[in-house]
C-alpha cells in the first residue's frame, strides 16, 4: 500500500508539472504569435490570441492547432482607389487547423470565421456626403445613417434649403463590397425627378478589401450603432 500511494504521489506531481509547463508553453506561444501578426498586419496595438484545446503540447508535436481566437479592437480596411481606409472594430475569428512552419514563422489556417463592426460614421464616409446635382437646380446629400429596425438603414438625405428627408434601406454583401440600396425613393421638394439621379444620391457602396490573413465578408446586417459584419475564409494566415 505505501509503495502504492508513493507511486499515485509521483503521478499527481509529474501530471501537475506536465499541466504547468503545457499553459506556460501556450501563454508563451500566444504572446509570440500575437506579436507576429502585429507587425505581419501593420496593426496599432497587440491583438488577442487565444489558443484553444488540451494539451497544447502534444498539438505542437503534430504540428496542428485544432482551434485558434484572434481579436482585433481596431483595424483600418483598405477601401481601394486610393480612398480613405474605413475602421473595422472589435474584430473576432476563430482559426481552425492551424498550421505552422518548423520554426514557428508562419503558421496558417485551414478555414476562419468571425464577426466585426462597422459604425454608422464610418460608413457615411462612403455615402454621397458631398453636394449631388439632381437637376431643377436641385443638389442633395446624404447627411446621416442610422439603425431603421428591422433589418434595414435609415438615410438621411438633405437637399439644400429644404427639410431633411428619410428613406430605409436594405445592405448586402457583393463579393469585397457593402452596398446600401433604398427600398423606395424619396420626394425631394415635392419636385418630379428621375430615379436615377435620386438613386445617385441614395444608394452607395463601400468596398472593403484587405482584411487580415486574407478573410472576406460573408453577412452584414444593421444594428443600434452601426452594422454587424461576419467574415469567412479559407486557408487564412495567421502568421508569416
Amino acid at each position: 500500500m505505501r509503495a502504492l500511494r508513493i507511486l499515485l504521489i509521483v503521478v499527481v506531481v509529474l501530471g501537475g508539472l506536465f499541466v504547468l509547463a503545457d499553459r506556460l508553453a501556450v501563454h508563451f506561444a500566444e504572446g509570440e504569435a500575437a506579436d507576429k501578426l502585429r507587425t505581419s498586419e501593420n496593426l496599432a496595438s497587440t491583438p488577442d490570441v487565444s489558443i484553444k484545446g488540451f494539451p497544447f503540447l502534444t498539438q505542437v508535436a503534430g504540428g496542428s492547432l485544432d482551434d485558434v481566437e484572434v481579436g482585433i479592437k481596431s483595424y483600418q480596411a483598405d477601401t481601394g482607389n486610393g480612398r480613405d481606409p474605413i475602421r473595422i472594430d472589435d474584430l473576432k475569428a476563430s482559426m481552425k487547423g492551424v498550421e505552422f512552419s518548423s520554426d514557428f514563422g508562419s503558421a496558417t489556417a485551414s478555414t476562419a470565421r468571425g464577426t466585426a463592426s462597422i459604425t454608422y460614421d464610418q460608413l457615411l464616409k462612403a455615402a454621397k456626403s458631398q453636394p449631388t446635382e439632381l437637376g431643377f437646380g436641385l443638389t442633395a446629400r446624404v447627411v446621416s445613417l442610422a439603425d431603421g429596425g428591422n433589418g434595414k438603414i435609415k438615410v438621411g438625405v438633405s437637399a439644400a434649403g429644404l427639410p431633411t428627408v428619410y428613406v430605409l434601406s436594405s445592405v448586402s454583401v457583393e463579393g469585397d463590397t457593402v452596398r446600401v440600396h433604398a427600398d423606395s425613393l424619396p420626394s425631394i421638394g415635392g419636385v418630379r425627378i428621375g430615379e436615377n439621379q435620386v438613386r445617385s444620391v441614395t444608394d452607395f457602396e463601400q468596398k472593403i478589401d484587405d482584411l487580415p490573413g486574407g478573410i472576406g465578408l460573408d453577412t452584414v446586417v444593421p444594428a443600434k450603432n452601426g452594422v454587424e459584419i461576419t467574415v469567412k475564409g479559407s486557408g487564412v494566415r495567421l502568421a508569416g
